[in-house]
């Protein structure tokens, strides 16, 4: 079962945010420093609260959280160099280690790009970084294609 996330799945999503985080160390320990989250308990219940900061689980029979999808809207109004429009924006996605290749992410995406379409969103996008090319061809898989690029130079 897909739903919105709440504050009693607080717990089982700090674990899976340390998945996350640890995938990005392992590919990037110049930015990403182990076993640490992207954000704390107290942040997750203020995103959580936010409306326009959907967060969805996938919950197994057991009410085991197997994953989830962090997203943002995002409105551009009229004016400017950019057409109006709303996006969605996925900020992390995760899917429990023991969990994969059972298509939760599937799920959990498919879930999120149909609420994205009833808010009225243009697109959905993310980053991806290309130390994981596995997210990269899962993404794809899905029919996410390259809208643009980030380069970087690193100083030693």
């Amino acid at each position: 079962m897909i739903r919105k996330a709440e504050s009693r799945d607080i717990p089982a999503i700090l674990g899976l945010l340390r998945q996350v985080n640890d995938v990005h160390a392992d590919g990037r320990p110049d930015l990403f420093v182990h076993g640490h989250t992207k954000y704390g308990a107290q942040e997750l219940e203020g995103i959580l609260a936010d409306a326009d900061s959907p967060v969805f689980v996938s919950e197994d029979g057991d009410g085991r959280i197997e994953g989830y999808l962090f997203s943002r809207i995002s409105r551009h109004p009229e004016g400017g160099h950019l057409r109006p429009h709303i996006s969605l924006y996925i900020d992390d996605i995760c899917v429990d280690a023991a969990c994969r290749r059972r298509g939760v992410g599937r799920r959990i995406y498919e879930y999120t790009e149909a609420f994205a379409r009833s808010m009225g969103c243009h697109n959905v996008t993310l980053n991806v970084w290309a130390a994981n090319p596995g997210a990269r061809s899962f993404y794809e898989s899905l029919g996410l294609r390259e809208q643009k690029t980030t380069l970087e130079k690193i100083f030693d």
